[in-house]
């Protein structure tokens, strides 16, 4: 069976079509790519990547299907995990993938739940040029749902500042 896959899976893990026209049926997007010596995201092949979109628009409030499908921005100082403070992770609101730790959190004053770094392979960056300046934007490695964007204005020790739209978490306390 050949593994399809969106437009925009194929932007954001840098595949080649190149390397996906050379596949064979019964080879998978990942064989196809370590053929070819190119590198691939561990998710590539998720379900969540070629999940229809009425079924996400089912699956999520309406608030947070806004921001994770349709790249929306919640309102500042609405979210209450601005103020969580407790030991645990934060997951992705679409696909439950873990993002950040509450270690990394901090109070940025933006009025959105901000981080100085994200877990190991937790999210994908594109340009954002929606705006009157360039930002990067953010999204979960798994699902494609839009996070936020991240800029370099943060704490140490990276400098960053990961602003993420609450709508787009759940936390899991420790």
């Amino acid at each position: 069976m050949t593994k399809m896959i969106s437009r925009r899976a194929l932007l954001l893990t840098g595949c080649s079509a190149v390397v996906l026209a050379g596949c064979s049926s019964d080879e998978t997007v990942k064989e196809a790519a370590a053929r070819a010596g190119a590198s691939v995201d561990a998710f590539v092949e998720s379900e969540f990547r070629t999940r229809p979109n009425a079924d996400w628009k089912a699956q999520l409030p309406p608030a947070a299907y806004a921001v994770l499908r349709l790249e929306d921005t919640e309102r500042p100082f609405t979210s209450p995990l601005n103020d969580e403070k407790r030991n645990g992770v934060f997951h992705c609101a679409g696909c439950d993938l873990e993002l950040f730790s509450s270690d990394t959190k901090y109070k940025s004053g933006t009025g959105w739940p901000s981080f100085y770094d994200v877990l190991p392979g937790a999210i994908g960056t594109k340009t954002d040029a929606k705006l009157l300046s360039t930002r990067t934007e953010y999204h979960c490695a798994r699902c494609l749902g839009h996070q936020g964007h991240v800029f370099n204005d943060g704490p140490d020790p990276t400098g960053l500042r990961y602003c993420n739209n609450g709508v787009a978490l759940t936390f899991r306390p420790i």
